[in-house]
């Protein structure tokens, strides 16, 4: 946690100017650093003890990874307002969806991914998409996997499972009304069930035993038609698949 101790005028000064630009100080050392301000070493490790840093080491550390997380391409001039905005709408759902990622809910999944004899995947849509690779990835990974995306076969398939199984659900807005039969089929016979949504408050998030939800704007492109970013879901299914495979090699 960072301090915020009272600065003199130096050290005020001190402040403004090695926050002023994260790219330039992060290529100097100390000493080119207290040259360029004309103020002592000695001032500015005091000035980020106070700001609650260890030294100026941790100080150029945080900078880098700042520079890492920021998007450089907005800063080319020649970037257009609309292809601006397009970037920073996928960049939010990737960011705000790793960074409200559930790990308790991850590992979780995996044990059931683990425990189960069969995975069988419903989705209809663009998430068949992402259900398609999940299907691949698990076959690879010689987990036996099902995939249904006909309403017609997904109702009365889901009435069959058993205890031993374990359903996978894509849906975006978990309202897909065959998939929602499918869940309460899958509670009456106590079937163990994971939900790939957007939407925390859906039938499909009441109806499922874990939910891994992902962060979706409000923002289309499209918006005549039901074809809404699959990106969150993607991020999410890969996640649940790459730490899966990442437990079998352990």
């Amino acid at each position: 946690m960072k301090n915020n101790k009272k600065l003199t005028e130096t050290e005020e000064y001190t402040w403004q100017y090695i926050t002023r630009d994260f790219n330039e100080i992060g290529k100097l050392n100390i000493s080119e650093l207290s040259q360029a301000i004309n103020v002592s070493n000695a001032t500015i490790i005091r000035t980020l003890k106070k700001k609650g840093y260890g030294g100026f080491s941790e100080f150029k550390h945080e900078i880098e990874q700042k520079k890492n997380n920021s998007l450089h391409v907005l800063t080319n001039k020649s970037l257009k307002k609309d292809t601006r905005r397009s970037i920073i709408k996928n960049y939010q759902e990737v960011m705000r969806t790793l960074n409200t990622l559930d790990v308790t809910a991850i590992e979780e999944s995996i044990l059931m991914i683990e425990k189960a004899q069969r995975i069988i995947i419903f989705a209809r849509g663009f998430s068949e998409l992402i259900a398609s690779e999940m299907l691949v990835k698990f076959q690879l990974l010689n987990k036996y996997c099902e995939l249904h995306t006909d309403p017609n076969i997904i109702r009365p398939v889901s009435a069959r499972f058993t205890s031993k199984d374990l359903v996978l659900f894509i849906s975006l807005n978990g309202e897909t009304v065959a998939l929602v039969d499918a869940a309460r089929n899958c509670i009456k016979n106590k079937v163990k069930t994971i939900l790939l949504s957007a939407s925390e408050s859906s039938s499909l998030a009441h109806l499922t035993s874990l939910q891994l939800i992902g962060f979706k704007t409000e923002l289309s492109y499209f918006p005549d038609y039901e074809v809404h970013s699959r990106l969150p879901l993607s991020i999410l299914s890969r996640i649940l698949l790459d730490a899966y495979a990442a437990s079998l090699i352990e």
